[in-house]
């Protein structure tokens, strides 16, 4: 058995009993202090990292009486991260001494900024850390902790949906706790997209339960799509790149003409989203946005949410190395007049439906946004 202490994200419970795979009663945990050591903030992170400070303290969590499977599923979680366990004594809230085992990381590993403050980050990213950890946890044992490192960002963009989508109701009356019965539920695979499967039943319209469906889906984040649109000029702009699914379905042109899009970050909100991604790919920014609408992309298939928008600000530059580099975008953009627009949109020209949603959306609007 193994006593750790924690200063750090691991401090928030919910996250701790994610990992570790059960409940805080069962678990032996006291505040501790480690004296001459502070915790700050990454820059460029949202995690913490501890150093020796003489003359300071770091408010901490000790957890006694852990398992060599306790073990196993924290270095699991930290796997992607340059850590080490080193052995130095913590007080207890009664004065006493105890030892304990402490997560320091590499030196020179990261760049340390201001102190860090578990309850802002707790506030912000507290319960999407949480759900992200949920479904990293699922694949311990069965997927290499390194190589869950690159899954990491797009799991953590899924716990941010589902925690838009718990909250997305439109007056259905029908209870998911009272009309919806899970048999078995498993989570298959995981790299940039999920995919889990689920045996379930669900009530019918004649008030019966139905049968048990063996179903899966294709787990994704919520993504924002955006049109931008001069109303001065009366054009709009697109951005084109490969897309692989395109080329997968052997589309022999799977370059496609697209409006701005891109996945919703953790603690970003729609709207600093498409901000956000016009930049990136287009270099554009948007003096309005105008919300066009959010729904499902696929429902028979994915999880994917669509917030759609029409951002309006002044079109006059194009780009041919627009996008990320470190996210492999390849991206060019073109500017459009309107009417050539829609000439295109109805002579089927575009393949990329969000783009033919607000395209039509454009069309009801396109008055009141030039008035």
């Amino acid at each position: 058995m193994s006593d750790l202490f924690f200063y750090g994200t691991l401090r928030y419970v919910p996250l701790l009993e994610r990992v570790l795979g059960r409940s805080a009663e069962d678990l032996r945990i006291i505040p501790a202090t480690l004296a001459d050591h502070a915790v700050h903030a990454v820059q460029g992170q949202d995690f913490p990292m501890i150093q020796r400070v003489p003359g300071t303290q770091a408010n901490g969590l000790l957890v006694r009486g852990l398992s060599e499977v306790d073990l196993a599923r924290l270095g699991f979680y930290e796997g992607g991260f340059d850590y080490d366990l080193q052995t130095l004594n913590v007080e207890l809230p009664d004065g006493v001494q105890a030892e304990a085992q402490v997560f320091f990381p590499a030196p020179s590993a990261w760049v340390p900024s201001g102190l860090w403050s578990l309850e802002a980050w707790a506030e912000r990213l507290g319960p999407v850390t949480a759900l992200a950890a949920e479904e990293e946890m699922a694949y311990f044992g069965r997927v290499d902790a390194k190589q869950m490192t690159r899954s990491m960002p797009a799991i953590q963009t899924r716990a941010w949906a589902k925690l838009f989508a718990r909250q997305r109701r439109t007056g259905d009356p029908r209870d998911i706790t009272q009309d919806v019965i899970v048999h078995g539920h498993h989570r298959a695979y995981v790299d940039y997209f999920g995919m889990e499967e689920i045996r379930l039943q669900h009530r019918q319209h004649d008030g019966s339960m139905g049968p048990v469906l063996n179903r899966n889906s294709l787990l994704q984040g919520s993504a924002v799509v955006v049109l931008p649109y001069d109303p001065v000029r009366d054009a709009v702009l697109l951005v084109e790149q490969f897309r692989t699914p395109i080329f997968l379905i052997e589309d022999p042109e799977p370059w496609m003409w697209e409006p701005v899009a891109g996945m919703i970050d953790p603690g970003e909100t729609p709207e600093q989203a498409a901000h956000r991604e016009a930049l990136e790919e287009a270099g554009v920014t948007f003096d309005t946005l105008e919300f066009a609408g959010g729904a499902y992309s696929s429902s028979g298939s994915s999880t994917e949410y669509l917030y759609l928008y029409v951002g309006l600000g002044e079109l006059t530059q194009t780009t041919d190395t627009g996008g990320l580099a470190s996210e492999g975008e390849d991206i060019r953009t073109r500017i459009v007049p309107y009417s050539e627009f829609i000439d295109l949109v109805d002579s089927h020209a575009f393949k990329d439906l969000p783009l033919l949603s607000l395209a039509h959306w454009l069309a009801r609007h396109r008055d009141r946004l030039r008035g």
